[in-house]
């Protein structure tokens, strides 16, 4: 099963039973991949989904990411500093590095950095790209 560290917006995004990437959301209850997280990363989670669309959602979404045995609790012992355009996105990098993770699912352009870069073990791919793949679909380069 694929390792992968979803980025806030991407999470964010998979939320409203309207649109178009619910099906991430759900594949992640249904246990169709691995969501690696840190300590970090949930407290952004938490964080940005209270201010986007209330408590009750933010804690009920937290709680099933918790509570799922498709969420693997990822501990950095080192920080990378790979994003030089926005620091704050380095512990989403450096937990797809401790996770082993195959992608990181991100809408922010400032990962091309680590894009398909051969020096890594993972990619950054867009949320339509993991739809993608979600559906069946492969990954072009």
């Amino acid at each position: 099963m694929q390792r992968i560290v979803l980025d806030t917006n991407c999470l964010l995004m998979s939320i409203p039973r309207k649109s178009p990437y619910h099906q991430i959301l759900l594949d992640f209850l249904a246990g169709k991949y691995l969501l690696c997280v840190s300590n970090e990363v949930v407290l952004e989670y938490e964080e940005i989904l209270t201010r986007k669309v209330g408590s009750l959602v933010a804690n009920n979404i937290i709680n099933a990411i918790l509570a799922s045995s498709n969420t693997i609790f990822i501990n950095p012992q080192k920080r990378y500093q790979l994003i030089k355009a926005d620091p704050d996105d380095n512990k989403f990098v450096d937990c797809a590095i401790s996770a082993n993770a195959k992608y990181i699912v991100s809408q922010d352009h400032h990962y091309d950095v680590i894009r398909f870069n051969p020096e890594f073990d993972f990619t950054a791919i867009d949320i339509d790209a993991f739809l993608a793949i979600l559906k069946g679909g492969s990954l072009v380069n």
